[in-house]
């Protein structure tokens, strides 16, 4: 109810919606998680089905279900995740996981003949981590069901071009995330005070008519309160679009 009153005050009529939203409490690492995890192997699928019927009837399209999956996931668990979002009405998973995980978790996208999109951050440090061009193309490589879910604030902190690479892989992207960071890994910041080609992002989604939704991940320490700031966020997209 919370997260639908923030869209409708917003006026967002779609949503990449996060698993903690709809699922109890879990501190990772801590005793929680076993919990959880028999939470998402036992809860009913009408539950799911009931969140997104609720959301369709407030007419906001749940465009993805993001899981973070981690190695102590088990089979049954990923595949249960699987099922409810399926329930929930998309056929898409967006994931902040490790390069190590993509082959094992793309064997249940198969299964269910489901789209996983790979959600990258910054750390090229870490080959394990997806955040290079070439942490992506190792997903896609793996099945015809792995996409990108490009989050361009990150990437372009990683020292990459978005614009370019949104142009030349569009085919593969379900989705963007926008935000404004500083180059160098750099700080999220207000939109517009940061180096994130927002703008020229936007406007090659308009220019080629892509069809991949770009949704505002809200991350920078703002004045107002999260719906206040996602507001300026979305009004700074409808101006650059105009």
């Amino acid at each position: 109810d919370v997260i639908l009153d923030a869209l409708k005050t917003d006026d967002a009529g779609e949503i990449e919606l996060y698993s903690p939203g709809i699922e109890p409490p879990s501190a990772p690492g801590g005793g929680n998680r076993e919990s959880l995890r028999q939470w998402r192997l036992t809860m009913p699928m009408e539950h799911f089905a009931a969140v997104g019927k609720k959301f369709k009837d407030a007419g906001v399209t749940i465009h993805s279900y993001t899981m973070n999956y981690r190695s102590d996931f088990t089979d049954e668990e990923i595949d249960k995740t699987f099922d409810q979002a399926k329930a929930l009405g998309t056929d898409i998973i967006a994931s902040s996981t490790q390069v190590s995980m993509a082959k094992r978790l793309l064997a249940f996208a198969e299964k269910h003949k489901m789209l996983l999109a790979f959600h990258g951050h910054s750390n090229t440090r870490d080959a394990n981590e997806f955040a290079t061009p070439e942490t992506f193309q190792s997903a896609l490589d793996v099945s015809k069901y792995a996409r990108i879910n490009l989050d361009i604030g990150h990437f372009s902190a990683a020292g990459y071009d978005p614009v370019g690479f949104i142009e030349q892989h569009h085919a593969s992207i379900t989705h963007l995330h926008l935000k404004d960071r500083k180059n160098n890994d750099g700080a999220n910041v207000p939109w517009g005070e940061g180096d994130t080609p927002i703008k020229g992002v936007l406007l090659l989604l308009k220019e080629k008519k892509y069809p991949i939704p770009a949704f505002v991940e809200y991350e920078y320490r703002g004045t107002g309160t999260p719906v206040e700031e996602v507001k300026k966020c979305l009004d700074y997209m409808r101006a650059v679009l105009a």
